[in-house]
């Protein structure tokens, strides 16, 4: 984009500074160009471009602070941000795809000086950062369009709806200036269901602490571990456990408070929860998976969501980088590398730069012509789809607030719904959405066969089996999202069967095309590792760019 500031290469040589026509370059009589014998900008400029070209030409006029383009003007980010390419250099570089992880290259990239042209087959950039509101139009292969009639101010992550705090995508909301909020992501008073039984999730936690801290115990005061044990540890570890299981004088798993109350205390002492079941009940029921969803580093809370939806991040970005480098609706049909450039058609055009950036799916990329090799196409087609679905569920009411107590969290089930998310935002709002399933594999094939109608259908009648029939009540409308039936996506990510040669080759660039994406990473499904791939690449293009002659 031009910048309106700077003075148009055509305007009249009458409106150029004296003081910046070179003295030593003054020809001895009047030429072409010149005015009165003494040789102008203009002049110098036609003269370079009939001897070196075009590119020559830009080059001085860039020097002479002429060239019309953007990318020379510094840029001031919102906040210091945590990543910055050392140097500037000046290159054109097409960059396939405009999801986050193409949006995080070009906008890395253009802070460095690079002139970047983005090629997006959909009809908007984010890829599967994809936040659905009233009024739009959600379209699938093979299947009917959906309407989305969420009301004023509802939202649905389709896509990505949480980052953990370490996270690199959490430096990006700080820089581009998102405002983030907690994402509830660990709620005692959601549910585990399974095996056909619904509990509390902190029902579920306290009897299986309970039970194993009592065996893990007695079995640490009759002895049998005093080889791995002292004396002092030993009774360390009881003094532990006791705590950790809420255990009994004896030592004994009897039910806690923890549990939680039919009618929690106030005035009077409350109601609790009847006595736990049996050990053999608690691990028949199978909660494991459930109670220690966050025990990992990429589940652990806090987490965060941008607020108002997650595509925030891709709204900044797209400004950052300027709309105008992106062009939506250029599937791409073929990828030529050369010894001093690459050339990319797309439905519409070609275009000609001196990189490529390669952040398409990789089981569609290996589709496209190519000059990459076979070693290329074979590696590209290592990796697998992953299926994935989400559904939106609007309620005039939030009676998972009013009734249930439930102010965020995820509810964890053996059902082929897998999760249901309540809204971690807008608490005591009058309406709200809550994600009625986020399921993959298997479930989400299941899911992915039905017409949006079906999956709704089934989606309530199965959250009834834990909710009751209030779920299926009031639901003023719906969007569901199969990721497999997403044009240009056809996944909602990649499952690699090892992270092997194929891994590292396409780490590395094919020519002057570079690869870029979350499945290039070992964060896989997070859009942060979009960004951390789209960083690898644009690093090591970089200091390809500047240590060239």
């Amino acid at each position: 984009m031009a910048d309106s500031t700077k003075p148009d290469s055509t305007e009249p040589d009458s409106t150029e500074p004296e003081s910046t026509d070179p003295p030593s370059a003054e020809p001895e009589g009047p030429a072409k160009g010149s005015r009165a014998g003494r040789l102008t900008r203009r002049g110098l400029l036609v003269g370079i471009g009939a001897a070196g070209g075009a590119g020559a030409m830009y080059a001085a006029m860039g020097a002479l602070g002429l060239a019309p383009t953007e990318q020379d003007k510094a840029f001031t980010a919102p906040r210091q941000g945590d990543f910055t390419l050392s140097g500037r250099a000046s290159a054109k570089v097409v960059i396939l795809g405009a999801g986050v992880a193409g949006l995080t290259a070009a906008y890395e990239l253009g802070k460095a000086g690079y002139d970047c042209t983005l090629l997006e087959a959909r009809r908007q950039a984010g890829g599967r950062n994809l936040t659905l509101r009233g009024g739009d139009r959600l379209t699938e292969l093979n299947g009917p369009a959906q309407d989305v009639t969420f009301g004023p101010g509802v939202y649905f992550n389709a896509g990505p709806g949480r980052i953990a705090q370490w996270m690199v995508a959490l430096d990006y909301c700080r820089e581009l200036g998102v405002p983030i909020e907690t994402f509830v992501n660990n709620n005692a008073s959601a549910y585990v269901h399974t095996n056909g039984h619904t509990v509390r999730a902190r029902t579920a936690r306290a009897d299986m602490y309970g039970y194993v801290a009592e065996l893990l115990a007695k079995a640490t005061d009759l002895g049998a571990l005093d080889r791995v044990l002292t004396k002092d540890d030993g009774e360390r570890l009881l003094e532990f456990l006791r705590r950790f299981g809420d255990l009994g004088p004896k030592l004994d798993y009897e039910g806690s408070a923890r549990r939680g109350f039919t009618t929690y205390p106030a005035v009077g002492a409350g109601t609790p929860l009847a006595a736990p079941g049996t050990l053999h009940q608690v691990l028949a029921a199978g909660t494991g998976r459930a109670i220690t969803n966050d025990f990992g580093h990429e589940q652990a809370t806090p987490m965060f969501q941008p607020v108002g939806g997650m595509d925030a991040i891709v709204a900044k970005l797209r400004q950052a980088v300027g709309p105008d480098r992106i062009r939506t609706g250029a599937k791409v049909t073929g990828i030529t590398s050369r010894d001093d450039g690459v050339e990319v058609s797309y439905a519409g055009g070609t275009v000609k730069a001196d990189y490529c950036v390669a952040t398409l799916p990789p089981h569609l990329l290996a589709r496209i012509p190519h000059n990459l090799g076979a070693q290329v196409t074979a590696a590209l087609r290592t990796p697998v789809p992953v299926s994935a679905g989400k559904i939106g569920l609007e309620y005039g009411r939030r009676w998972w607030e009013l009734e249930d107590r439930v102010y965020g969290g995820v509810t964890e089930t053996d059902l082929d719904l897998t999760h249901i998310w309540y809204p971690s935002h807008d608490y005591h709002a009058e309406r709200g959405l809550l994600v009625g399933y986020y399921n993959t594999d298997a479930a989400a094939e299941l899911y992915a066969a039905l017409t949006p109608e079906d999956r709704r259908r089934r989606a309530l009648t199965q959250g009834k089996k834990i909710h009751g029939e209030k779920y299926r009540q009031n639901v003023l409308s719906s969007a569901s999202i199969a990721w497999e039936r997403q044009e240009h996506i056809q996944g909602a990510w990649m499952r690699w069967p090892s992270f092997d040669s194929s891994f590292t080759l396409l780490q590395r660039p094919a020519g002057r095309v570079y690869f870029a994406g979350d499945w290039l990473t070992h964060l896989i499904a997070w859009q942060a590792g979009a960004m951390e791939s789209a960083r690898d690449a644009v690093t090591k293009l970089h200091q390809r760019v500047l240590q060239s002659p």
